[in-house]
């Protein structure tokens, strides 16, 4: 049995297809009118945006506000691609801020260098700290020149402030410096203003003692260590530091360069001690007078007799 529709769903379709066409015929009308380049056309124009325009202020402003999101949208990507480059810009900063530190360091450490007062006597090579080959039982350091800058072992390091070490081994381009708060190093120095005489032994520690002191109670905290320049081991009046009063009650010299950061060494010249080939280049003792009486005229010495 077949069901009769309803007036609404009769009607419902041939309605929406007449509003439909209404409202594209005057869609087409709105478009040819203001297509048209007519005066009267104009005044139409007008009279329609006049009184349509005003009352569509609501449905104009959901328009007006999605624009004005997609603007400040738009506004914050370019912030915060902005701020990303500050970051990129800031780490940059950081980096040759980090470098331009270094670089006042190095100069600094340079012009401690300069300020160093040596003997017109002496020359010397700068060299740049490679590697510190430090370990509980071993204090050295390695430079960048060797035996082709003329280093030779023995010679004296020194930093911006005071003696550091020896050279103890030489290559064509390298050199190791032996610190003295090495366990084998020892070096004689002087203790002023007393004028007593020291051994500097290394210990490992960075406060190396203070051995074979006379009178070591005349020794007072604060005194300059200075070397001796006994044994031709080092020259003399070289800085080494000041007389401090250790935990064990050992003295002991707070050294004036700082062995733990150390850049740029200064190697000084020192003439080599002429060497001893044997003992006829000595000087011969002077004759003493004759003892007994003297030998007869025709006297003569067997060994020359032989030799003759």
């Amino acid at each position: 049995m077949a069901r009769t529709r309803p007036g609404a769903e009769i009607y419902g379709r041939p309605l929406r297809r007449l509003l439909l066409a209404i409202v594209c015929v005057v869609l087409v009308l709105l478009t040819l009118l203001w297509r048209i380049d007519n005066p009267r056309a104009e005044r139409i124009r007008a009279a329609v945006t006049d009184r349509v325009v005003p009352n569509f202020e609501w449905a104009l402003a959901p328009v007006t506000w999605t624009g004005r999101l997609i603007q400040d949208f738009e506004g914050y990507a370019r912030v915060y691609e902005q701020n990303r480059e500050l970051r990129r810009e800031l780490q940059q900063m950081k980096a040759w801020r980090e470098a331009a530190i270094q670089l006042e360091q190095e100069n600094a450490r340079l012009l401690d260098l300069n300020k160093v007062r040596l003997s017109p006597d002496l020359t010397y090579v700068t060299g740049v700290v490679l590697t510190d080959s430090g370990s509980p039982f071993r204090r050295s350091v390695l430079l960048n020149i060797g035996s082709d800058d003329g280093i030779r072992d023995g010679w004296a390091a020194m930093d911006g402030l005071g003696l550091v070490g020896r050279i103890a081994g030489v290559g064509p381009r390298t050199a190791r410096v032996l610190l003295l708060t090495d366990g084998n190093s020892r070096v004689p120095v002087t203790i002023r203003p007393s004028g007593k005489r020291a051994i500097l032994a290394g210990d490992t520690t960075a406060a190396p003692a203070l051995e074979f002191v006379e009178n070591p109670q005349d020794v007072r905290a604060g005194d300059r260590i200075v070397t001796s320049g006994d044994g031709g081991v080092f020259p003399a009046d070289l800085a080494v530091g000041q007389v401090v009063r250790g935990k064990d009650g050992r003295l002991r010299v707070r050294l004036a360069a700082d062995t733990s950061r150390l850049e740029f060494l200064r190697v000084l010249r020192t003439r080599t001690p002429e060497e001893i080939a044997n003992s006829g280049t000595l000087l011969p003792p002077e004759a003493g007078p004759m003892q007994g009486p003297p030998p007869p005229l025709d006297w003569q010495d067997p060994v020359a007799a032989n030799e003759g």
